[in-house]
């Protein structure tokens, strides 16, 4: 006679914690194990059924896929002995002789780094970045390259979430990182690298902290604006990036570095935001114009000194070289707060919400700041067939911006 039933195989120890779920077989007095393809902990499986415990997050699915095995074998045995004497080498090989057999399926590391790869192709590095980062936080906390979308389960996740915490990860980049594990498993499925049954996220609860307001007063700025630093000191050329980008409606870091001598049309600053390709057309006033002043060279064809002439924008390297020109210059701005006595840090992002903030203690309505930070405000769909704010509006706004703080 031949027997078999369903076991948890777990005479080798596994790093990882999970053990497969195999069918053995025996048959005088020998026996062998044939894969379920299935893995799960010690403690999600009941010996006694013979099954997976009603307590795994994904039991519906592993339950089908080991009956749906189990069933395979059972056939296949039948078949065998109707036909003939039954062996080990028999049922093995009847069971590896199927049209149907899947390819290997892609690890998690692999489909997430042909994501990857496609998102440089595309020049979208700002995301590519985003993703790399969370991938590499991930699979070093695994401790295992070759992990399957099976193998990511909730218990893996809320281990991963406790370890960041346990490591002082702030709860935003946390909440990042978990995004940025959903889209990738996500497109996963829509890839059919795995079944939506398998998704593991259901019962992980990441919130998002609200960001505080990041503005310093119009007392605050001048104060900024007034400090003595020395010429060419990493304080001074750091305080001058913050004014600039003030001085342009809070213009990001990054579009800021990208600016050319090509971008001056006319006494203004055009240009295409990167984030969220909204084009831009800024009065230069007289104090920015003094500021570029200060870095106007004939030997870069851009009017701030980051980004490197020869260097192609957008790819990786001019991403990972602008990321660390925000990093030092946040540093330099934070000591410039930290001596006036700031009690939150002065940062590159100040600028933009302090310029929002100033702009609505002076009387401006939330749309027309809106329209000049290049957001949409109130109901997309509204928004449609609303004429835009006449460009003089918002140049009179932001003259009245920075005279509030350079006047004596």
């Amino acid at each position: 006679m031949v027997y078999y039933k369903l076991i948890l195989d777990t005479r080798k120890h596994k790093i990882d914690g999970l053990y497969p779920v195999v069918i053995r077989v025996t048959f005088n007095k020998g026996n062998t194990t044939i894969s379920t393809g299935v893995r799960i902990r010690v403690e999600h499986w009941d010996k006694v059924s013979q099954q997976v415990m009603k307590t795994h997050p994904n039991f519906q699915q592993l339950t089908q896929n080991i009956s749906e095995r189990y069933l395979k074998v059972q056939k296949t045995i039948l078949t065998i002995l109707q036909n003939g004497e039954f062996s080990f080498e028999q049922l093995k090989a009847n069971l590896l002789d199927k049209p149907t057999r899947k390819p290997k399926e892609a690890t998690f590391l692999e489909f997430s780094n042909r994501l990857i790869d496609e998102m440089l192709k595309l020049s979208q590095t700002g995301n590519a970045l985003v993703y790399q980062t969370a991938l590499n936080r991930f699979i070093n906390y695994c401790s295992n390259k070759q992990i399957s979308f099976k193998e990511v389960d909730y218990n893996l996740l809320n281990g991963f979430k406790q370890n960041l915490q346990l490591n002082g990860i702030k709860q935003n980049t946390i909440s990042n990182y978990f995004r940025t594990l959903k889209a990738i498993y996500n497109k996963a499925i829509k890839a059919k690298v795995v079944e939506r049954s398998f998704y593991p996220f259901y019962d992980i609860s990441i919130r998002q902290e609200k960001t505080g307001n990041r503005a310093i007063t119009i007392d605050q700025i001048k104060g900024v604006v007034s400090q003595e630093l020395r010429i060419n000191s990493s304080q001074w050329h750091a305080r001058n990036y913050f004014m600039i980008s003030f001085l342009l409606i809070g213009t990001s870091f990054t579009d800021l570095a990208y600016l050319k001598s090509e971008n001056l049309i006319k006494g203004r600053i055009v240009f295409t935001r990167r984030k969220t390709h909204k084009r831009y057309s800024i009065k230069v006033l007289e104090e920015t114009q003094k500021l570029f002043d200060h870095y106007k060279t004939s030997d870069s064809k851009y009017l701030l000194p980051i980004v490197i002439s020869n260097l192609e924008e957008d790819n990786i390297k001019a991403k990972k070289l602008i990321s660390q020109w925000i990093k030092t210059t946040n540093k330099y701005l934070k000591q410039i707060g930290t001596e006036m006595g700031l009690e939150g840090p002065l940062t590159t992002y100040v600028a933009r919400h302090t310029w929002a903030t100033t702009a609505k203690r002076l009387g401006y309505s939330n749309e027309l700041i809106a329209e000049a930070m290049g957001h949409e405000y109130g109901n997309r769909t509204t928004a449609i067939y609303l004429d835009s704010f006449d460009q003089d509006v918002i140049d009179e706004m932001n003259n009245r911006l920075i005279d509030h703080v350079f006047k004596k």
